[in-house]
């Protein structure tokens, strides 16, 4: 699996994508970073809002986030190493549907302490975009 290391700028696009991806940053997430393309599938944007988290993109986090659930601000903590991603399952959430599930497992480094955050997150289209709507419960 790939691994990411948090950084106060964005990748170069030839550096390995943050997602786990085989792909070059420049060929996978940094395009949406940028608002070059919209995500294609609810896993595709997953892995891109991984790849924000990784490199600091509070901006597109909020972009990418459903307007009925997102927060009034998001303020990342630069302590937060976000080391891979794994994609457990998906539901749905090909470009044929409006509703989609990913489950994942993101490994993080704090303090010099591993940790994990597992989600089961949801995803809706809205005005026929992929964004994040929330964890399922």
């Amino acid at each position: 699996m790939a691994r990411s290391r948090r950084r106060t700028t964005a990748p170069l696009d030839t550096d390995p994508c943050p997602c786990g991806s085989p792909r070059a940053y420049g060929r996978c997430c940094g395009p949406l970073h940028r608002g070059g393309s919209a995500a294609p599938t609810a896993e595709a944007l997953m892995r891109s809002r991984y790849s924000a988290f990784a490199v600091g993109d509070s901006d597109y986090l909020m972009r990418t986030w459903a307007a009925g659930t997102r927060p009034a601000s998001l303020d990342l903590d630069p302590r937060t190493e976000w080391v891979r991603l794994e994609i457990l399952g998906t539901g749905e959430g090909t470009p044929f549907h409006n509703e989609g599930t990913v489950s994942f497992r993101a490994v993080y480094r704090e303090n010099g302490r591993e940790g994990e955050l597992r989600e089961d997150s949801r995803f809706v289209r809205e005005d026929g975009s992929w964004v994040y709507l929330d964890a399922l419960a």
